[in-house]
């Protein structure tokens, strides 16, 4: 009878011993919060659909249509030759600019890339590129009437369009002025030329190629410059593809495709030596 009874506690025993170390395993196979997957490389995300969607808007010289309708300027071209160095397509959707940031989150875009000021906003909301091109936010008037506002103090009366969401935007808050949000550059100086607005506050760039003699605007001229500021590449937060970006960029500046580009609409003076 006593070794039947010492049988039983030895197999009670040995159950017990199995038991434990079944409820143990699953703890020793959580690995280390350290060790935990990695977030998903935008690049091999991009590289993996086949292209780059491009946020932009209709900014000339940086992003506008041709008379094919095809998207060229300096942003677009070097967007285009971005791609190609993936190995993918670029492809541009015209965006609202004041949801840059929603787009870029949601995956709609994978950058925004139109002659975007790198405010400190802009910095916060996204992973952004080395600064690529200089710019100015400039006052745009009536040919006829711009020997009136050769100053700050002078603005104080003139009723502003400025593209919503913009740096312009920003300028005309800063500076006290009144003004309507519009939904674009383009809207803004089409606002002027009608004379629904006095003025409108646009990029130096912009204001370089669209408005003067032999531009869509003669009449229009830009005066009083409120703001200095660059422009940079805004990628989604810790995104690889901007330190991608800055790669390609700086070698494309060295083998000369940056300077051509730039030659070919006119920014040349506003790029930023790599």
């Amino acid at each position: 009878m006593k070794k039947i009874i010492a049988l039983l506690l030895s197999l009670v025993m040995v159950f017990a011993l199995c038991a434990c170390g079944q409820a143990a395993a699953p703890a020793a196979s959580e690995a280390p919060a350290s060790e935990a997957p990695a977030v998903d490389s935008d690049r091999a995300y991009v590289q993996d659909k086949g292209k780059l969607v491009v946020g932009i808007t209709d900014f000339a010289p940086m992003d506008y249509k041709d008379d094919t309708g095809a998207w060229i300027g300096f942003d677009a071209d070097m967007a285009k030759a971005f791609a190609e160095s993936l190995g993918v397509e670029a492809e541009f959707v015209e965006i609202s600019w004041d949801n840059k940031v929603m787009e870029l989150d949601a995956k709609s875009i994978d950058c925004v890339w139109n002659g975007m000021t790198l405010t400190d906003e802009v910095l916060k909301a996204m992973s952004c590129s080395d600064a690529y091109c200089n710019n100015a936010q400039v006052v745009v008037v009536k040919a006829d009437a711009a020997d009136k506002y050769q100053d700050a103090a002078s603005l104080a009366e003139l009723s502003f369009a400025v593209e919503s969401g913009s740096a312009g935007e920003a300028a005309a808050t800063e500076a006290g002025l009144d003004f309507t949000a519009v939904t674009d550059q383009a809207a803004a100086l089409m606002e002027v030329a009608a004379g629904t607005s006095d003025a409108c506050i646009i990029d130096l760039l912009m204001a370089g190629a669209m408005i003067g003699e032999g531009t869509s605007y003669p009449d229009l001229t830009y005066t009083v410059k409120l703001t200095t500021e660059e422009y940079g590449v805004g990628f989604r937060t810790g995104s690889d593809l901007t330190e991608a970006f800055n790669k390609f960029y700086a070698e494309a500046y060295r083998a000369g495709t940056v300077m051509e580009i730039a030659n070919t609409y006119g920014v040349q003076e506003s790029i930023i030596a790599k």
